[in-house]
């Protein structure tokens, strides 16, 4: 039997987007399809709209919850500044998914700093792909922006080694019963804009296997 191949992924993105229920959905499938799975976050500002992170790792076994710099397979962003605060762990050539969304932090609107113009040029120079979709808007248009967690854990869902049927049951048991339906047609919309892009990282995983 093949080893289980070892991942490392960052969540990032700011209060109330639903960081944490993603990566603990997350965890939830990866433990379902056998592996050892370990998870640490950070959210000491989330109920300001602060800064959150979450990093997962997945393997035979994973000794560690902690994604040393520069070995992340994946940037999951939920804000696009998000993504470039930490575009340092992700090795170069992987993956990041990025909500082209902007939520203003408190330190640009006082002037302090300003927020950067050329987010995705930048992610593409570390990332050998680039997903860069407007999800919060696709989230509006369901009806509940609280679905972009789960919109975007579908984008993710074409590029792990996990099958679709245990995705949808940890969405099952991690949501509200009355939202399980809203959720799982989020999931549904999330996958049809990753199955646009399964071409190019599988182009990806060539380059980086050759």
């Amino acid at each position: 039997m093949a080893a289980k191949k070892a991942m490392n992924l960052v969540f990032a993105g700011v209060g109330g987007q639903g960081i944490l229920l993603a990566s603990d959905i997350l965890c939830d499938v990866a433990l379902r399809e056998g592996y050892d799975t370990k998870k640490s976050e950070v959210h000491g500002m989330a109920q300001r709209g602060g800064s959150v992170v979450s990093q997962v790792r997945f393997a035979e076994k994973v000794y560690s919850p902690l994604i040393p710099l520069g070995t992340a397979d994946a940037i999951v962003a939920f804000e696009k500044l998000e993504a470039l605060r930490y575009l340092d762990y992700l090795k170069p050539g992987g993956l990041v998914i990025l909500n082209d969304h902007k939520i203003v932090p408190q330190t640009v609107q006082m002037g302090i700093a300003e927020y950067p113009k050329d987010v995705l040029s930048l992610c593409s120079g570390r990332a050998g792909l680039v997903i860069s979709e407007k999800l919060t808007d696709l989230a509006v248009r369901l009806g509940n922006i609280r679905v972009l967690n789960i919109i975007t854990l579908g984008v993710l869902s074409h590029f792990l080694p996990f099958s679709e049927s245990s995705w949808l049951e940890a969405i099952r048991v991690r949501v509200p019963p009355k939202y399980v339906d809203l959720n799982l047609g989020a999931f549904e919309e999330g996958r049809k804009i990753g199955a646009r892009y399964t071409a190019q990282f599988q182009d990806l995983v060539t380059a980086e296997n050759e």
